[in-house]
């Protein structure tokens, strides 16, 4: 039995509302209940096995023609890389059902807090995974006292992009060539 993780208290930016609640309708029969909200928590040093599977997973296969081989092994760490990813950087995982289907790390330095590293497995996409991870660094940055919370995207990634606008996040930058060869957009969100 392994021990019990530190709970953020971030479990997703959807309320935990059911049907039984006054003035909801209950789904009609037959419908698809919905997904439950994803368990946001904060990393320890036992998930780093399951994170770099996760990761390997997402970037296994390249996301888009053309994203540069050495771009795509960067984002794959080993064990031994990612515990010194997290050296400075606090990192939450989404699970659902026990399942481990998403990563974003949290930097904060100079009053900023910065997005890094987000990774959602393929199968779990445009479940509200992201937005709680997402929520989850937001929330880290006001506990932080931060200002502004900032990410970035590479430019090809145009759902990452509006995601980050979704969120209230406002696209403030572009960098030509900046990662690899890539372009990356660059978002701010001022708390």
């Amino acid at each position: 039995m392994s021990a019990p993780r530190p709970v953020t208290g971030v479990r997703s930016l959807g309320a935990q509302h059911g049907p039984d609640r006054e003035g909801e309708r209950a789904p009609a029969p037959g419908a698809k209940p919905p997904e439950a909200a994803p368990l946001v928590e904060r990393v320890t040093h036992h998930d780093v096995p399951e994170i770099c599977a996760l990761y390997k997973r997402v970037w296994d296969t390249p996301p888009a023609p053309g994203t540069p081989a050495e771009l795509l092994k960067s984002w794959q760490p080993t064990p031994l890389e990612f515990t010194s990813w997290m050296e400075g950087v606090t990192y939450f995982a989404a699970r659902r059902g026990g399942r481990l289907v998403g990563v974003i790390g949290c930097e904060v330095d100079h009053g900023s807090c910065r997005l890094v590293n987000l990774a959602v497995d393929a199968e779990a996409r445009r479940q509200g995974i992201a937005t709680a991870l997402v929520a989850a660094g937001v929330e880290w940055g006001r506990h932080a006292n931060a200002a502004e919370v900032w990410a970035e995207a590479l430019a090809r990634f145009t759902a990452v992009a509006e995601l980050f606008k979704h969120l209230e996040f406002t696209e403030c930058g572009f960098l030509r060539r900046h990662d690899w060869g890539e372009d990356v957009r660059l978002f701010e969100r001022l708390l």
